[in-house]
């Protein structure tokens, strides 16, 4: 394996020389600094990226620390990440909780052995907060996206979720529906708890009731087992002509429940949801959704990291940004007389 004791004694130059044209420190001539490399390059000189870290104090690498994977919004955002993470000159890794604390647990411990510039990272829920404060404890910067953690001052990226779900049953609405019901995802993530009061803001503005029934939470991610909704549909009455899904995986569960019980969407009910369905939703999808910037989401999250970062005081003062979604209506809604 080449060293920079070979460059040196090839370029005829000391050792501490090639380190600063490698780090790109001290006062080098262009000469010399242009000798150097060529030697490197004759060599195929590769450097040491953790001796290159120890001397810069970064790593030039980010983490995208998110909840699932197999959801398309989160695909996207990945997307978007990856890209502003190139644009700015740094390695992104990789990781996938599955909405599960322990996960994200192991995640956070392989985040600090790694010694990572920063993190973006869509967390489990308010039950995250240690492993937040372990970050904060490291001096590692954060950007939080998609969710807040009460009690946790930083920069995030999120979604209007409370407005989002707001037109969308509004849309219910005035399309006729009165019975509306809502299949949510934990109360312990903020988005979830957002999209639960546009739901219940739209029916008072509408001078609907709100009956806490009709209420089913469940977890954003895919379900393995429905019997525990399917439950629930039995046990309304009247049976729902709509339902809001919190979420698409969720959405995609109710319709799959919903077939299920020999039910046609949207000639026995209606279904809507929250986020779309990726860069292939242009393939008639046929659900109404409110659709989320989920690029923007990953790259303005790389942004903001990389912004906080390169700040001397990374103490703040804190950015929030909110992307409004986009109501896309399709064919999944019937309008009743």
């Amino acid at each position: 394996m080449v060293t920079i004791y070979d460059i040196a004694a090839k370029a005829n130059v000391s050792a501490m020389t090639v380190s600063r044209v490698i780090n790109n420190t001290g006062k080098i001539s262009e000469k010399t600094r242009a000798k150097v490399k060529k030697v490197m390059e004759e060599l195929h000189y590769v450097p040491n990226q953790n001796a290159r870290s120890l001397v810069l104090q970064q790593t030039r690498i980010l983490f995208l620390l998110i909840t699932d994977i197999t959801n398309p919004f989160y695909t996207t955002v990945s997307r978007g990440a990856e890209d502003a993470a190139k644009r700015y000159g740094y390695r992104l890794l990789f990781g996938n909780s599955d909405e599960s604390l322990e996960k994200e647990a192991d995640y956070i411990t392989t985040i600090l052995t790694t010694r990572v510039d920063g993190v973006l990272m869509a967390p489990a829920g308010d039950p995250s907060i240690p492993h937040l404060e372990s970050l904060l404890k490291h001096q590692v910067p954060f950007v939080l996206l998609d969710r807040e953690v009460p009690g946790i001052e930083c920069d995030i990226v999120l979604g209007d979720s409370k407005e989002g779900s707001r037109r969308l049953v509004g849309h219910l609405i005035d399309q006729g529906h009165r019975q509306i019901a809502m299949v949510n995802g934990s109360s312990s993530i903020s988005s979830a708890r957002h999209r639960l009061e546009g739901f219940k803001e739209a029916m008072k503005l509408n001078d609907l009731n709100y009956d806490s029934a009709y209420i089913h939470e469940s977890s954003f991610g895919p379900l393995k087992d429905l019997s525990k909704m399917n439950n629930w549909l039995d046990q309304l009455n009247p049976f729902p002509t709509a339902i809001l899904a919190g979420n698409n995986v969720l959405a995609y569960e109710i319709i799959r429940l919903l077939r299920y019980r020999g039910m046609r969407i949207p000639e026995d009910i209606s279904v809507i949801g929250f986020d779309d369905f990726g860069p292939y939703a242009d393939l008639d999808p046929f659900i109404t959704v409110a659709a989320q910037q989920a690029y923007q989401f990953g790259y303005m999250g790389i942004q903001m990291l990389v912004e906080r970062i390169q700040q001397e005081d990374k103490s703040g003062p804190w950015k929030k940004i909110v992307l409004p979604a986009e109501l896309i209506i399709r064919r999944s809604v019937r309008a009743l007389d």
